[in-house]
């Protein structure tokens, strides 16, 4: 019986990881893109009828797909110590609710979330995801340093421009709502222009506080997520190899290219002995 069981787990498991099966689901994760963006158009009785009958069969494919998983799975019991196997099978039991009812709002809503499981099927999407959401935490460092900068200048800008323009700087919040648009380049010209009016070496106001956020800071957000996905991409790579660094930490990218090195001259010896 446990030989059996076994087996059927193999089966299942070749099945799950196979490129086929996994072209095919992905497949259907864009044809159910393409129903919902269909359901916004104004159609006919019949095609409405036939645009129904696909969402339902979308839908009995991912319950077999998330049970078949679930079934080749080793250890059932840490299938869901996988945020992305919670992720999916939270997204497939919601797309079992009916779209008629009370509940009809929140059914679309999930169907509509049917299409983010294509990062979950495709390793580069979930690299990305995963390097963003690690980055996460140290951007955050920097989001409370763009704060009180900008906290900093939208108080300046009140008390200087506040008799200028109320709109635009009536207090330290519209400030802040202000200063902003000034930092991404929403005709910023024209509320330094306003201010030069008045105050004409006012640009150097702008021109620091421009090159602080949208230079210094913006670089700094870019280089912490370009470092966790290069992270990211030597732990994949390191599991790819199935290589660890000391103590149990992935091997770097230097690591493994030494071994495939040496591998590589270990084998050209072996063929100059023959």
């Amino acid at each position: 019986m446990a030989s059996l069981v076994f087996r059927a787990q193999r089966r299942l498991k070749r099945v799950d990881s196979s490129k086929i099966f996994q072209g095919l689901v992905i497949t259907v994760i864009l044809l159910s893109a393409l129903l919902i963006g269909a359901k916004t158009h104004s159609l006919s009785a019949n095609t409405v009828a036939i645009l129904l009958l696909l969402d339902l069969g979308v839908t009995i494919f991912f319950v077999i797909e998330i049970v078949i998983r679930y079934l080749a799975y080793p250890n059932k019991k840490r299938f869901f110590h996988s945020g992305w196997n919670v992720f999916d099978t939270v997204i497939v039991i919601g797309s079992l609710i009916p779209t008629g009812g009370s509940g009809v709002l929140l059914a679309r809503l999930l169907r509509v979330f049917r299409v983010l499981r294509l990062v979950s099927m495709v390793p580069e999407l979930r690299l990305l995801i995963n390097a963003l959401l690690k980055a996460i935490p140290r951007m955050g460092y920097i989001v409370l340093l763009m704060f009180v900068i900008f906290y900093i200048y939208a108080a300046m800008g009140s008390m200087f421009f506040h008799t200028i323009n109320e709109v635009l700087w009536g207090d330290v919040s519209i400030s802040m709502l202000t200063l902003f648009r000034v930092a991404t380049f929403e005709d910023w010209t024209d509320v330094m222009y306003e201010t030069m009016a008045v105050h004409p070496l006012s640009w150097i106001y702008y021109l620091s506080f421009i090159f602080l956020t949208a230079f210094i800071f913006l670089n700094m957000m870019v280089g912490t997520v370009l470092e966790v996905m290069s992270q990211e991409h030597d732990n994949y790579r390191a599991e790819q190899h199935g290589e660890t660094g000391k103590g149990g930490e992935p091997a770097s990218r230097a690591q493994i290219e030494k071994l495939e090195k040496e591998l590589a001259e270990i084998k050209a010896l072996l063929l100059n002995k023959r």
